[in-house]
């Protein structure tokens, strides 16, 4: 196995954006409620093939707005306590990629309609998966989430 970490690094292109309304993260709010578009590139377009059948997408995208990256984070809604980079959902990451879960409301062409936006503007999409049967798990355990439920400090 090789050492040189740099061995499988590779470049991430842009397959649309983000068109959303939200133009800082403290606008974010309740996102399984925002509603937005996702457009793909024109070249990209024949990807979405099939696409109009799925009811939620994995969308692979970039925190564009985030500064800079850390190992610990104070999550938005439990502030009062630190955690690690990888037990949250923080913009401030290593490779700065965020992945959420939308509903697919409508395609138009290369335009997704999708509901439970969580990105801001402008946000560059890497990458969309379907969300199929093979990713409910039923066992899911929420970390230290579990513990903070109800909390309201």
């Amino acid at each position: 196995m090789s050492s040189d970490r740099t061995a499988n690094c590779f470049t991430l292109k842009p397959i649309g954006i983000v068109h959303s309304g939200i133009r800082t993260t403290e606008q974010i709010g309740d996102s399984g409620k925002a509603r937005g578009e996702i457009e793909i590139y024109p070249e990209y377009e024949p990807g979405l093939k099939d696409i109009d059948g799925f009811s939620h997408l994995f969308v692979i995208w970039g925190f564009h707005l985030s500064e800079g990256d850390k190992l610990t984070a104070h999550p938005p809604y439990y502030p009062y306590r630190e955690r690690g980079v990888f037990a949250t959902r923080s913009p401030h990451r290593p490779n700065r990629l965020g992945l959420t879960i939308v509903r697919l409301l409508r395609r138009k062409g290369g335009f997704l309609q999708v509901k439970g936006l969580d990105m801001a503007e402008g946000s560059p999409v890497f990458d969309l998966k379907p969300y199929t049967s093979r990713d409910q798990k039923l066992e899911a355990k929420f970390g230290w989430l579990d513990s903070v439920e109800g909390e309201t400090t």
